[in-house]
């Protein structure tokens, strides 16, 4: 089979199409044909080393496919099943093998890509809103990026829970978007400076939570952005992690609270996993939330994907097409 292999960390340009065997489903695995890739910041930060892994290595940790077998022990799952994960690694491939414990089955009505554009970038969003900070009615949230994957899923599940949203986007086009998301008012920060309008939306109240995927750029401003005893959630950094800082500014700015989660944590048992996928999928199912699927590229153009995700200039998912 075809698989993306990296032998060192770099750019791009590491990512190499190699014929590797097939594998095998071990005990508790099964063996999944795959139809479709969700490309992630987590592969850039695994490539470029901020996130070192042993090499060579496949990356991927988010797809969907259907079972071609399965392994010794395994009961819950068989051969022909539609699924999708997210976790571990392997998944810029044609085949994998994934352990049972992480594998979601996809409702009739949801297609293996909308299954793989879901997984990571959907249940991101929830246990940002339901379970990290959970919004309620009268809550107001500030959404960085909200025109990017996960930004485009935070802000409908936030309107969902009741929340106002304040969205901050770079460029007109993603502000239309991130409105058709569900966000009330949005903030240009390559022409406003989002601090002082975030204050001016809040009549200088600010915000109970900040969700924050960008890091270096937008952390101290959205720190001032809180109300007192506000939530500051640093969950990605796309444009570079966070400096040292005091936290004795936390108390300076009122007692707030900063966390860095991350999804692992929040499906660290298959019943939350299992709560969570299954709620997001099952609002893909039903139409309450929407998937934006930018772009789907040949899983030998990887490369080209990353370019893109890192350039910042995606709105919604990347998917890679194993066969395309």
């Amino acid at each position: 089979m075809k698989a993306i292999r990296i032998h060192a960390f770099g750019g791009p340009e590491v990512y190499q199409v190699e014929e590797v065997p097939d594998p095998t489903a071990g005990a508790g695995q099964v063996l999944v044909a795959i139809e479709a890739v969700g490309v992630n910041f987590i592969e850039v930060y695994q490539r470029t080393g901020l996130y070192p892994v042993a090499l060579p290595a496949t990356p991927g940790s988010e797809a969907a496919g259907t079972i071609v077998s399965v392994g010794p022990g395994v009961t819950e799952f068989r051969a022909g099943d539609r699924v999708a994960w997210q976790g571990g690694s392997g998944a810029y491939a044609e085949r994998a093998t994934v352990p049972v414990e992480r594998l979601v089955r996809l409702p009739q009505d949801v297609s293996a890509r909308q299954g793989a554009a879901a997984m990571l970038q959907g249940m991101t969003a929830h246990y940002l809103a339901c379970s990290t900070f959970p919004l309620r009615p009268g809550d107001t949230c500030v959404v960085h990026a909200a025109a990017g994957g996960v930004g485009l899923l935070l802000c409908q599940i936030a309107r969902r829970r009741g929340a106002r949203v304040i969205g901050t986007v770079s460029t007109p086009e993603k502000a239309g978007l991130a409105r058709d998301a569900g966000a009330d008012d949005v903030i240009l920060y390559t022409e406003q400076d989002f601090e002082i309008e975030v204050k001016r939306l809040t009549d200088g109240a600010g915000v109970q939570v900040v969700y924050d995927s960008v890091g270096r750029t937008t952390f101290e401003r959205s720190l001032r952005c809180l109300a007192p005893r506000g939530v500051m959630v640093l969950y990605g950094q796309s444009s570079g992690p966070v400096p040292p800082f005091d936290p004795q500014v936390l108390n300076q700015r009122g007692s707030i609270f900063l966390t860095r989660p991350m999804l692992g944590h929040y499906t660290a048992t298959r019943a939350e996993l299992l709560e969570r996928a299954n709620a997001v999928l099952g609002w893909v199912r039903d139409g309450t939330l929407r998937l934006r699927i930018e772009r789907e590229f040949p899983l030998s153009q990887a490369g080209e994907a990353h370019r893109q995700l890192q350039g910042r200039a995606t709105t919604g998912k990347l998917l890679l097409i194993p066969g395309a």
